[in-house]
């Protein structure tokens, strides 16, 4: 008898309704969080793009990184981030909102674990070197 594969985190997470759900919270709390809005470029940012699109694409890249069927169509995290300046106290405070909103929606640990790993999988797209190197902090 073979093992039962394990399912997607896709569908771990309870497929796009349960994602976009949760995408809907974090983005209304990020774009609001004062410690991001204290960069100017993010700030202008967040008045520049509208928050249905932005959960849209936000929501269509949690879908296909977490196995969904959903092909991601926006920019690379590289393009969107490049101009924001975006430092290391500003990613840990974005990690702190995301981790708000995966405890407000009771996901469990092992669904945390893992979402959290590919988010920090781009935080080297995002954020900008500081001249101490990397893991160095603000």
């Amino acid at each position: 008898m073979q093992p039962q594969e394990k399912p997607s985190l896709y569908d771990r997470l309870g497929g796009v309704y349960s994602i976009a759900t949760v995408v809907n919270d974090f983005i209304d709390q990020i774009m609001i969080d004062p410690r991001l809005n204290a960069n100017p470029q993010v700030d202008e940012a967040h008045h520049r793009v509208p928050p249905a699109g932005f959960k849209y694409l936000v929501t269509e890249m949690v879908c296909w990184a977490t196995g969904g069927p959903q092909k991601y169509t926006g920019k690379s995290m590289a393009e969107s981030h490049k101009d924001l300046k975006i430092t290391g106290g500003e990613w840990e405070a974005f990690l702190d909102d995301f981790q708000q909103t995966l405890d407000k929606f009771k996901v469990p640990a092992e669904e945390q674990a893992e979402l959290k790993t590919i988010v920090n999988s781009t935080r080297s797209d995002i954020v900008v070197d500081s001249p101490l190197g990397a893991g160095a902090k603000p």
